[in-house]
């Protein structure tokens, strides 16, 4: 069975339990999600725990964000890791996006456009034109001219952004949450269902499914309903 195109944000309190998270998702998903904190808390030897003895891809959601020199020197220290994707921010340009590139050629560089945590309201206090979809469409356009394979959108932009670059970058979407779930701190967000049918390649699911009381099996459940989804085809209006 072809393991679902799910990337589980293992965003756990301690080692231990995302080691636990990740052995029972894996069997259901292609991919876990190493954040920040369980990042800088533990150093490199976590990507080692929750890949565990499996062959499951690991997405290394670091953010890079700074001079180019800089990113060019995080990304080799972390290649040794091989993470299959590594983040870095879009609005950090192409000089900085092409180093991270260059830096792990094995890996792919996935280059965040514009956090699904934030609005219209936020990028105008910010000082960066919207609407968030422009907004989106834009960073997409810069990063993938810069030589980033991959792109993080919410699913709300994943269609335009795939009409924009084309068949072949991956579109990560965060922001997927099934339906009535809770939205937490996310603001712009859309179904599991939805997503995919968006262009989504990779959906990035946290809390639905590791603050379940069997998150294994929230897992295999999601996977299940994804796998319904693509031989039916979406639902009629």
């Amino acid at each position: 069975m072809t393991a679902a195109p799910i990337a589980v944000a293992l965003d756990a309190p301690d080692l231990e339990t995302a080691a636990r998270w990740a052995t029972l998702v894996t069997p259901h998903v292609s991919t876990v999600k190493v954040g920040l904190e369980l990042y800088l808390r533990y150093g490199p030897d976590v990507v080692a725990s929750v890949r565990g003895a499996s062959r499951v891809q690991v997405f290394l959601d670091l953010k890079l964000h700074d001079i180019p020199a800089t990113v060019r020197g995080a990304a080799r220290a972390v290649a040794r890791l091989k993470p299959s994707f590594l983040t870095v921010h879009a609005a950090g340009g192409p000089a900085m996006i092409r180093e991270a590139v260059e830096a792990v050629p094995a890996t792919k560089i996935a280059a965040v456009t514009v956090l699904t945590s934030l609005g219209d309201a936020d990028l105008a206090r910010l000082g960066i034109e919207g609407p968030a979809p422009d907004a989106v469409r834009r960073l997409a356009v810069l990063a993938v001219e810069a030589g980033a394979q991959a792109l993080v959108c919410s699913p709300q932009e994943a269609a335009a952004v795939r009409a924009e670059v084309g068949p072949d970058i991956t579109l990560v979407t965060p922001g997927v949450r099934p339906a009535g779930a809770d939205v937490q701190d996310q603001a712009r967000v859309a179904t599991p269902e939805q997503a995919l049918a968006a262009g989504a390649d990779l959906l990035v699911v946290g809390r639905p499914i590791t603050g379940a009381p069997d998150p294994g099996a929230a897992a295999a459940a999601l996977a299940a309903a994804l796998r319904r989804t693509a031989t039916e085809g979406p639902a009629a209006p």
